[in-house]
């Protein structure tokens, strides 16, 4: 035990010191006042300090000794209590005979997994990742930088090898000089690609790969292409992309509704996008949500997230494959998107509420020669102060009931220019009734054929 208390001096030292403060402050002191000592003869004067001298010495002398005890106590007992949790530490034992464990056999995969793995591989040369990264020059020499700007996913749309992604991927190429795109396979081969065209409003682009070589084209497989206006809320659904830059991940999910409006970069309405709970992160932009098959069903564009920076919560919103096909074909066509257009302006849906109008959108004026003055539409008339003629009130286009200015952009975007359709409006006129104007109300259907914009 005094071995080991030799091969601790600090801890004899800290016992010392704990000691030596507890007991030297304790030490009584018989208080002995100015007044006091007035009282004395002043034969004794002389004799106080002398007394005082050898109270203090006593008592610092019985101070010390208990300080000593104190300290011994403290060490003997860090001692005592170290050794003793040694005693119960077990000691780690090694045995060099071990051998690796047999595993078990794994079960055959039930149907479902086999589903989901034969339906990855199936995908696979059909996927790709799409990064944009600016070509920038280092120092006086001339050694060139690369920095990514941005990252998502993409999908083979056709033989030809042309690739569909979202346009917020490639956004910077339009607003950064000295941009590039490089799509990475499914080999992780990387091959620089071109921009055919993008559409904003849509939230899509169209890649092609920069060099035209049948090998590059025979790495890739087109995607099959699905519907989306038969989907069913509850259907499976899975998601292949590169969320975080982790390529070829696939999530699972479910349908969880559909027809949702969503607002696209050009803060346009894009109409009739999936709901899913499949997990989608940044960076699954641009890639396939797929139907149980392997068809494409949508587009995945955008997440619902609780914060700026924030992942995945179960909500994630996927373009339909029908409004994909028609932006698409007409990108490879025309390297932009004709916008299906009525030659409507609508009056603000807020002064409309504050008139009372609780449903429909209102013409507040037509674009001369468009399709709606051609089919005899009208908008409002007079001033700020006087209105002398309400616009029509717009409350159905095709059937289809339109309450909101949203209702409005979403059945329009689903039209095709130089088609025919049919708008059920409202229209108010002022009429004489017993000496004065009152309002009356006329049902009425218009035809009028898609412009495009």
């Amino acid at each position: 035990m005094w071995g080991n208390a030799a091969r601790f001096p600090i801890l004899s030292r800290v016992g010392w010191t704990l000691a030596m403060n507890l007991f030297r402050g304790g030490a009584y002191r018989k208080p002995m006042g100015r007044r006091k000592i007035m009282n004395y003869d002043r034969q004794y004067e002389d004799e106080l300090p002398r007394r005082r001298a050898s109270n203090s010495s006593k008592i610092g002398l019985s101070g010390w000794l208990a300080s000593g005890l104190f300290g011994i106590v403290v060490v003997l007992s860090v001692l005592l209590v170290r050794d003793r949790l040694r005693e119960r530490v077990p000691v780690p034992q090694t045995d060099p005979t071990a051998k690796l464990r047999e595993a078990t056999t794994r079960p055959p995969l039930d149907t479902e997994e086999r589903e989901s793995v034969d339906l990855f591989k199936k995908l696979k040369p059909s996927v790709v990742n799409v990064d944009v990264v600016q070509r920038q020059r280092v120092g006086w020499q001339d050694q060139v930088a690369e920095r990514q700007t941005g990252a998502g996913s993409g999908f083979v749309w056709d033989d030809d090898g042309r690739i569909v992604t979202n346009y917020h991927v490639v956004a910077d190429l339009y607003k950064i000089p000295n941009m590039l795109v490089r799509v990475t396979l499914a080999d992780r081969s990387v091959w620089d690609a071109v921009v055919i065209g993008a559409s904003p409003d849509y939230d899509l682009a169209v890649l092609q790969f920069a060099t035209h070589s049948r090998p590059v084209v025979d790495k890739v497989r087109k995607i099959e292409l699905g519907t989306s206006g038969d989907l069913e809320v509850g259907q499976k659904v899975y998601a292949i992309g590169n969320p975080l830059g982790l390529s070829l991940t696939m999530t699972k999910g479910i349908i969880s509704a559909l027809d949702r409006p969503i607002k696209s970069p050009a803060n346009s309405t894009i109409p009739g996008a999936i709901q899913t709970d499949a997990a989608i992160n940044p960076g699954n932009s641009g890639g396939p949500l797929l139907d149980k098959s392997g068809r494409l069903i949508g587009v995945n564009t955008a997440i619902a997230t609780t914060s700026e920076n924030g992942g995945n919560i179960g909500i994630g919103f996927a373009i339909p494959a029908d409004l994909v096909n028609q932006v698409v074909t007409q990108i490879i066509q025309n390297g932009r998107v004709l916008q299906p257009d009525l030659g409507i302006e609508l009056v603000d849906q807020q002064k409309l509420r504050r008139a009372r109008f609780d449903h429909g959108v209102m013409v507040e004026k037509t674009t001369p020669n468009g399709p709606a003055a051609k089919a005899g539409l009208r908008g409002v008339m007079g001033t700020a102060r006087r209105v002398e003629q309400l616009g029509d009130l717009i409350v159905g286009i095709n059937g289809q009931t339109v309450d909101t200015v949203e209702d409005y952009e979403r059945i329009v975007r689903s039209l095709k220019p130089g088609e025919r359709a049919t708008l059920q409006i409202i229209r108010v006129e002022w009429v004489e009734e017993s000496g004065r104007k009152v309002p009356k109300e006329t049902h009425r259907e218009v035809a009028l054929t898609v412009g495009s914009s």
